[in-house]
């Protein structure tokens, strides 16, 4: 096995993605620095001197955003001139027609790194399947209603996995720079096909509930949600809703040589753990 001297600095390293995409690369015998804001390698994009420590020794970085859009070109610009070479920043599908507003640490991000000098990728993936046992969707269908601003458009759902594969094949590749890669699974159900599946998979009864947006916002700030994170998702879901991101995209098979993780397949071993349970 190759020996690499540099490491790759792989931000949000507790992550859905990060978190796996880290063993992938020590698995390619590439060092790795798995940063987090309590972890070994220490990171806090609100606590700038924590940056150069994150950066020494680093050639390549998986660029997650940060909250505040001002301090993605400042990290960026920092980064290059701490010897990083190459950059995959992770932003999401449909970011170049969420309006300005929203969103705007993926948008400074994506505009750092393309700017920056040096290689450069941006992945954009669609609504990871995670999303359904790791994060916000897990409480509500435990509690068997999912409800979402969606209507019938379809989602080609990806899982974490094929992102945290792509982002280290580009990290440790010469070839497939300098571009932005929308991610997706194979298939697009909609979100009530999805919920079906899951529900099948868990053997328990879960419903999908469609709501208007105003609706969604008003469920959203009744729990407590912030202002600015109740805005992010209404821009999102009206994003899913104009049908531009619902088409699969082949991004996985081109870079991995194989398909895409099947969203039953997917509900299946989340169900088998215990997730919806």
């Amino acid at each position: 096995m190759t020996t690499y001297t540099d490491a790759i600095l792989v931000l949000g390293a507790t992550g859905k993605v990060g978190r796996r995409l880290v063993p992938v690369l020590q698995a390619a015998g590439r060092r790795v620095k798995a940063a987090s804001r309590s972890g070994a390698v220490r990171f806090d994009w609100t606590e700038q001197d924590t940056w150069a420590g994150a950066l020494e020794g680093v050639s390549a970085v998986q660029l997650l955003a940060p909250q505040d859009p001002a301090l993605a070109e400042p990290f960026v610009r920092q980064a290059v001139d701490a010897g990083v070479r190459r950059f995959v920043a992770l932003s999401g599908r449909g970011m170049d027609r969420v309006p300005s507003d929203a969103f705007r640490g993926m948008a400074a991000a994506e505009k750092a790194v393309q700017g920056s000098g040096v290689e450069w990728t941006v992945l954009r993936p669609n609504s990871f399947n995670q999303n359904f046992d790791e994060a916000e969707w897990r409480a509500p269908l435990r509690a068997g209603r999912l409800a979402l601003p969606v209507g019938d458009v379809p989602e080609p759902f990806v899982d974490v996995r094929d992102i945290a594969e792509v982002t280290a094949a580009l990290l440790t590749s010469d070839a497939l720079q300098g571009e932005v890669y929308d991610l997706s699974g194979a298939t697009a159900p909609t979100y009530a096909e999805a919920v079906e599946v899951i529900a099948r998979a868990a053997e328990r009864p879960i419903v999908y509930e469609e709501l208007t947006p105003e609706e969604y916002r008003a469920e959203l700030l009744d729990e407590g949600y912030p202002e600015e994170a109740v805005h992010d998702l209404d821009a999102l879901f009206a994003v899913m809703r104009d049908g531009g991101s619902a088409a699969p995209v082949d991004t996985v098979a081109r870079i991995l040589g194989r398909e895409p993780v099947p969203f039953a397949e997917y509900a299946a071993k989340a169900a088998a753990s215990g997730a919806w349970s």
